[in-house]
């Protein structure tokens, strides 16, 4: 049988022979302490096992469905949210990019990747000895941009020697593994940032993708094309807002777009290359060595980069390589397919799955804009208090600060610097403007933890 939440299928359910089946909810995946269910004959009839019903988290029984729409909110109980003594901004990511022919795809990929990065990064592109001849020249014309190292092998050395080279001249940087045959959009820099530092034993982070096997959203192991309407840039984006903060795991992460932690690679040492010469099993191999040593690997689902996969090698040599490198992580790591087969599947991936599911089938109405949180001051009379209006991207609540603690109508927040970094991340906010006419304690804080997230913010200009 299949299970809807709110409409949007969110699992199939395997029944007993008295046709019942058990899911447990540890949080709820609308981010609401209520949401509709149903359950659907597993036919594809859509016939319905029952009728509709509303769960509430915590509360035993059923009740009456929920009339009108249901949107996602943030998963307030499920988010791995930055604790605040972390600073992911700190400290240089460099961004390994090996190149082997395929010279269009490279070039949308730097081109991404120049737009949309920021913080402490430099980009580190590796020409394999591609044989296609337009690389060369392409290459060439990034030598004078900021932040691009240009190097060429003697000859080809692999996929993984290439990418060991890479990590050793990233020196003491994190490192930041990224095909070349990817597009990065806003956030995906800061995204991956904040997943790997969101716990101290957090090894590696991956984005999602269209296309990238496990980290396929929302459908798995299959290419998803872009949503009705939508670009790979809104698809990102309406994925940085509707994702959440969840942070699935698994027992590896994939080198299509993964973050390292600098002390794992100092711990574990690099890829296999005697192994895995052209890749397919490396990253596998290292996530388990790192995994051995107490580290974790997680998904960062709400970092979407676009991958279109084999243009470097062609389908039918990337399967026989991946055949190849499997044989090799089942004799390594016997535990390994059962891990990830575990892990595949856990609550946390399938509400990652549903909220994305949920938030492209709204693409044909709507058009993710960038949240930008707006922050102006009502000019109350009342001196005791701050009264704020918070306008973001034109959704407006008014908010009145007493002492350290922010008031709405329901419920009463205190705008702490935890409050404000969890409010900024929450909601996904990407830009901060501030007034600029006096100092506060709301507009401090702010300020403070949106430099810390790296979240740009500025002054409000000509502020009465």
């Amino acid at each position: 049988m299949q299970l809807k939440i709110n409409g949007q299928r969110f699992i199939d359910l395997q029944s007993g022979p008295e046709n019942d089946a058990t899911l447990e909810i540890p949080f709820s995946p609308s981010g609401q302490a209520r949401f509709n269910v149903e359950l659907i004959a597993n036919d594809h009839s859509d016939d319905p096992l029952t009728a509709p019903f509303s769960v509430a988290m915590g509360v035993c029984g059923t009740r009456p469905v929920m009339d009108g729409p249901v949107a996602i909110t943030p998963l307030h109980d499920a988010s791995r949210l930055l604790p605040l003594d972390a600073c992911p901004m700190q400290g240089e990511v460099a961004i390994v990019i090996p190149v082997y022919n395929a010279a269009e795809a490279v070039r949308r990929c730097l081109d991404s990747v120049l737009e949309h990065s920021n913080g402490a990064y430099r980009v580190i592109v590796i020409n394999d000895a591609s044989t296609d001849p337009a690389i060369a020249p392409l290459l060439e014309s990034y030598r004078s941009r900021d932040r691009i190292e240009l190097h060429e092998n003697p000859r080809n050395l692999g996929f993984t020697a290439t990418v060991n080279r890479g990590m050793q001249m990233a020196a003491r940087a994190d490192v930041l593994l990224l095909n070349a045959d990817t597009e990065v959009a806003a956030n995906w820099l800061v995204g991956l940032r904040h997943a790997l530092h969101s716990a101290p034993d957090v090894a590696t982070a991956t984005a999602v993708s269209n296309n990238a096997g496990a980290f396929s959203v929302p459908e798995l192991e299959q290419e998803n094309p872009f949503p009705p309407g939508w670009s790979h840039a809104q698809t990102a984006r309406a994925t940085w807002q509707d994702a959440g903060h969840a942070y699935p795991e698994l027992p590896t992460g994939n080198g299509f777009c993964m973050l390292i932690r600098r002390q794992v690679l100092d711990a574990v040492g690099l890829f296999d290359v005697a192994a895995f010469p052209q890749g397919y099993g490396e990253e596998n191999d290292f996530c388990q060595r790192a995994s051995a040593r107490g580290w974790r690997h997680l998904i960062a689902g709400n970092v979407h980069v676009a991958h279109a996969r084999s243009l470097s090698f062609g389908s039918d040599r990337r399967q026989a390589l991946g055949q190849a490198g499997m044989q090799v992580l089942r004799e390594r790591w016997p535990n390994y397919e059962s891990d990830v087969g575990r892990t595949l599947f856990s609550f946390a991936r399938r509400v990652l799955d549903w909220r994305l599911r949920v938030s492209q089938s709204s693409s044909p109405s709507r058009s993710p804009l960038p949240r930008c949180l707006h922050l102006k001051n009502s000019r109350s009379q009342d001196r005791s208090h701050e009264h704020w209006l918070l306008d973001v991207q034109g959704e407006q609540m008014n908010l009145v600060a007493v002492d350290g603690e922010c008031r709405e109508s329901v419920p009463v927040i205190r705008f702490d610097d935890l409050c404000c970094a969890h409010w900024l991340q929450l909601h996904a906010i990407e830009r901060v403007v501030l007034p600029g006419s006096a100092d506060s304690l709301v507009a401090g804080k702010l300020a403070a933890q949106a430099a810390r997230l790296g979240i740009p913010a500025s002054i409000e200009e000509n502020d009465p």
